[in-house]
C-alpha cells in the first residue's frame, strides 16, 4: 500500500505541475514567478532576500522574477519601515490581482471540495494530518538536498 501511496503522490506532483503551467499560460507567467506570487499572498510581505531563500533561488535570479511581477501588476516593492537599513524593500503582492488567479484554481478547487465531501470529518483530519506531514517531509528531504 505505500507503494501505491508514494505513487499516488508522484502522480499528483505532476498534475499539479501541469496545472500550474496552464494558470501560468493563461496570466502570461513563468511558472517559477507563478509560485513566488503565491510565497508572497500566502507569506508577504517578505524581502526579496527572504522570498528567494524561501523559493530556494538564487538571490540574482530573484531580481529578474520581481522584476517581471511589478511590471506584470502582480507585485509591488516598498520600502521596508521596519528595516534598519533605509535601502531595504519589502514585496507585497497587488491582491487585486488575486482573483484572477482563483478563479483558475477554481474547477480544482471545486472538484476537490466534491471529493472532500465523500469523507467523514475524522477521515478528513487523518488525510490533512498526513498531507501536513508528507509536505514536511518534503521541505525535509529538499533541505538535505540543498545543504547536503
Amino acid at each position: 500500500m505505500t507503494a501505491s501511496i508514494k505513487e499516488s503522490l508522484r502522480e499528483l506532483g505532476i498534475q499539479l505541475s501541469l496545472l500550474n503551467r496552464q494558470v501560468s499560460a493563461h496570466v502570461e507567467l513563468r511558472d517559477v514567478d507563478l509560485y513566488c506570487i503565491d510565497l508572497i499572498n500566502r507569506e508577504g510581505p517578505l524581502s526579496p532576500s527572504a522570498l528567494a531563500r524561501r523559493a530556494g533561488l538564487h538571490p540574482a535570479t530573484m531580481t529578474g522574477i520581481l522584476d517581471r511581477l511589478q511590471r506584470g501588476g502582480w507585485a509591488v516593492r516598498q520600502r521596508d519601515p521596519d528595516a534598519g537599513d533605509r535601502r531595504a524593500v519589502a514585496v507585497s503582492p497587488l491582491r487585486e490581482r488575486v482573483p484572477e488567479l482563483f478563479k483558475l484554481y477554481s474547477g480544482m478547487s471545486t472538484l476537490v471540495d466534491e471529493i472532500c465531501a465523500d469523507y467523514g470529518d475524522a477521515e478528513l483530519a487523518v488525510l490533512a494530518d498526513f498531507l501536513r506531514r508528507t509536505t514536511e517531509a518534503g521541505q525535509e528531504a529538499t533541505d538535505r538536498l540543498a545543504n547536503g
